[in-house]
């Protein structure tokens, strides 16, 4: 066993340890894109929803146009929440965004109580039906986002893959969360 074994023993081992490497920083690119999908997905759905609001407080003008500070607090929070980057890197800040505008909504669907013609216009109900299922799919979605967050930061947290998200810079993902727990139900849609 002369300096050639053992020079091949070193190549081996410093090949398995590449090899390992490699495994562990391919784990991380394909968390980390994950996390970048979820967060698309969310993104789209929110984009729904921003879409149909503009068209629900048409709707509601329409037959409750002295309730202007509500329609406007609708379209503000709508305003505020479209201009955050949207990029998981900021999801927090588009959280405190979207519990905004579900609390603005809230008012508007409570409008619909006081006025029973807007109750009764297929338009307004439609749009309402349509905001609930996208709140719906927004909540899906959050929740698949969160899910490869929990993944991403699990796996770039544990050793040893901890030292190679270190190396090559895998910053940390921000959970998409709701603070006020009212706020994690979608809008209540009542037609009574």
């Amino acid at each position: 066993m002369g300096p050639l074994v053992i020079g091949l023993g070193a190549l081996g081992v410093l090949i398995v340890l590449v090899v390992i490497l490699m495994g562990m920083y391919n784990g991380l690119v394909r968390a980390r894109v994950d996390c970048d999908n979820g967060w698309a997905q969310i993104d789209v759905q929110l984009k729904r929803r921003y879409d149909l609001i503009p068209n629900l407080v048409e709707t509601v003008k329409g037959y409750a146009s002295h309730e202007r500070e509500t329609l406007e607090a609708v379209i503000r929070a709508r305003q505020q929440a479209v201009a955050i980057t949207s990029d998981s890197a900021h999801a927090a800040a588009k959280a405190d965004a979207e519990n905004m505008i579900s609390q603005a909504l809230g008012r508007l669907f409570a409008l619909s109580e006081a006025y029973p013609q807007l109750k009764a216009d297929g338009n307004f109900r439609q749009m309402q039906e349509e905001l609930t299922s996208t709140e719906n799919k927004i909540g899906f979605a959050r929740q698949h986002f969160n899910d490869t967050v929990g993944r991403y930061e699990e796996r770039r947290q544990t050793f040893p893959t901890n030292l190679v998200a270190g190396l090559f810079n895998f910053s940390q993902r921000e959970y998409f969360e709701l603070q006020d727990a009212a706020q994690r139900e979608a809008p209540k849609v009542s037609f009574s």
